[in-house]
């Protein structure tokens, strides 16, 4: 008996518990069952394909979080379409970047205002209303998501995963791995654009889990939703994690969260410190760290336990297989720092293709997504920087990770990044920019920064902002902030 495509995958967890929560939205407190998922998905797949859609299109979501999202992602499956999803505040200029890109059959909740020409569209908030909600044909999408990425360049490009829309021991495995299991209840912060919230999020749909999606990351409603729902599974960035931790002691402790087995942080570094204060708070076997780019050519984990025994470390190899190479493309022994590389293990497809990029590649199947690491003599990988954020300052390599590192620990500053910009006598100089609405001097902080960063990697050059520097998802776009104080 072949496997199931997602779309028979869905219809028969609707048969077998058609009451079972699928999709809960705190923002409205909507909930869908997932016989009203599937039902759903069916009438607004009937509505995509009447404006043209079908087997191996793509179709832009640009729905905010919410259950508009959920339906838009399974009513693309249900008639072998790819789900493209992009942010829902992308400027009109981004957006009409990645249509170019990706020439979406429909494109599902553009912005309001934005003229997309004779592009098939469909409204935010639309459900296939007035359509049948009957099964439809069974479909496979040659692809099962088609994320964005602008990277360190900001130039959008289209990430396609190299599999398709069907259910295999491999999609199982996967979400037993997240925790993600069926009766599993995920409780979703993020922007669900994102890859890793994406991933985590279907993963669990697909395995009979609760997704309870937030309308964005807020602090205290997080740890609320936690215990109102009674979340096994959490997922978070950093970002988040320090803003948590930020809270004040009593609120952040008044909430219930025993019911907890598996909080996953990802997609940015985590400052020791606050890695240290999370493991004390919920003990290390609750404590979870993946590292792995949306490519998928391989990727580490390790839990808390793991990590007070490997400090710093983001894990060991899962799946696919690592490597560290110096510039020379010469491979480098135990705890000397290069290029990160990766290849797949076990499969004869690649895991992915680029749209608008080309992979850095070199002989051997190996790929670089431009980190800069090491690994010790037990397998385990440990992060520095991304390459393309490196500062040469005097002749001397510096880490913004680092730097920000430091600075975060100050209890005002909610995020900083750091940026390197020209400087006459050293080539660079290192400049922090420092969202700290709880109010600080510059002198203060660099009091407290110094006692953790020799000299030449103290900031030079401090200026505060009054918004986050990262966005929902931990990342934070170097290049531009740069690009931005650049003279002319």
């Amino acid at each position: 008996m072949s496997d199931p495509s997602f779309a028979a995958r869905l219809r028969f967890l609707a048969a077998e518990s058609p009451e079972a929560p699928a999709v809960t939205f705190t923002g409205t407190g909507e909930t869908l069952t997932i016989a009203e998922l599937v039902a759903g998905a069916h009438r607004l797949g009937r509505s995509l394909r009447a404006l043209g859609a079908g087997e191996g299109a793509f179709v832009t979501i640009a729905e905010p979080n919410g259950v508009e999202f959920f339906l838009g992602v399974a009513a693309c499956w249900m008639i072998g379409a790819t789900p493209q999803p992009v942010s829902p505040r992308l400027p009109e200029a981004e957006l009409r970047a990645i249509i170019d890109l990706a020439d979406p059959a429909v494109v599902i909740g553009p912005p309001p205002g934005i003229d997309l020409g004779e592009r098939a569209t469909l409204p935010r908030g639309s459900r296939g209303e007035g359509h049948d909600d009957g099964p439809l044909p069974d479909a496979i999408a040659p692809s099962w998501k088609a994320p964005t990425s602008g990277g360190s360049t900001g130039r959008p490009k289209l990430i396609v995963a190299g599999d398709p829309s069907i259910y295999t021991e491999s999609t199982a495995s996967l979400g037993a791995l997240l925790g993600c299991r069926p009766g599993a209840v995920l409780v979703m912060p993020g922007p669900m654009y994102h890859n890793g919230p994406l991933v985590w999020a279907l993963s669990a749909l697909l395995n009979g889990g609760h997704v309870v999606v937030l309308p964005r990351f807020d602090a205290a409603a997080t740890l609320a939703a936690v215990e109102a729902h009674r979340g096994t599974v959490l997922y978070l960035v950093p970002t988040m994690m320090q803003r948590i931790w930020r809270l004040e002691p009593d609120d952040r402790l008044a909430h219930d969260l025993s019911s907890l087995e598996k909080v996953w942080h990802l997609a940015a570094p985590c400052p020791p410190w606050l890695k240290r204060e999370w493991i004390d708070w919920l003990g290390g076997e609750r404590i979870w760290e993946l590292y792995g780019g949306t490519e998928g050519q391989c990727f580490t984990i390790l839990d808390g336990n793991e990590w007070v025994d490997h400090p710093g470390s983001v894990g060991r190899a899962v799946s696919g297989e690592l490597a560290i190479f110096d510039e020379d493309g010469t491979p480098l022994g135990p705890d000397q720092i290069g290029e990160v590389w990766m290849r797949p293990t076990g499969r004869e497809t690649p895991t992915y293709r680029y749209i608008g990029a080309e992979a850095e590649v070199r002989d051997g199947g190996w790929e670089c997504l431009g980190d800069i690491g090491r690994l010790d003599a037990d397998g385990f990988l440990f992060l520095t920087d991304r390459r393309s954020d490196m500062i040469l300052v005097g002749g001397a390599n510096i880490y913004p990770a680092e730097v920000e590192a430091a600075i975060d620990r100050h209890p005002a500053v909610r995020s900083s990044a750091v940026i390197g910009l020209p400087d006459d006598e050293l080539g660079n100089r290192v400049h922090a920019i420092v969202d700290a609405p709880g109010g600080v001097e510059i002198d203060e902080l660099l009091r407290f920064v110094a006692d953790e960063l020799v000299r030449y990697k103290m900031p030079r050059t401090v200026e505060f902002v009054d918004a986050p520097v990262r966005d929902d998802a931990g990342k934070v776009r170097r290049s531009q902030l740069r690009a931005e104080r650049l003279p002319g």
